[in-house]
């Protein structure tokens, strides 16, 4: 799993974001957000400051899941991490 949550945090630094990031807790965050969930596409999105949200597009299936993007919405830009 480390692996997975080293691939997150490596791919939102290559999109330019600099803020405070951890793999383990998006992850998990989305896991949280999906379970109990119909088969499909989804937006979310999580709040992290006053002025910085991210949005997550995920696909999910019967079984698993497929984080496709982040955008991370700061107060100066927008950062695009593309996991496809």
């Amino acid at each position: 799993m480390e692996e997975i949550y080293q691939a997150i945090e490596e791919t939102i630094r290559a999109a330019g974001y600099e803020g405070p990031i951890k793999g383990e807790d998006i992850y998990e965050e989305i896991c949280d957000e999906i379970e109990d969930k119909e088969p499909g596409a989804y937006v979310f999105m999580s709040k992290k400051t006053d002025d910085t949200f991210f949005e997550y597009k995920i696909q999910i299936f019967e079984d698993q899941f497929n984080l496709s993007a982040i955008d991370i919405h700061t107060p100066n830009r927008i950062f695009h991490a593309d996991f496809d």
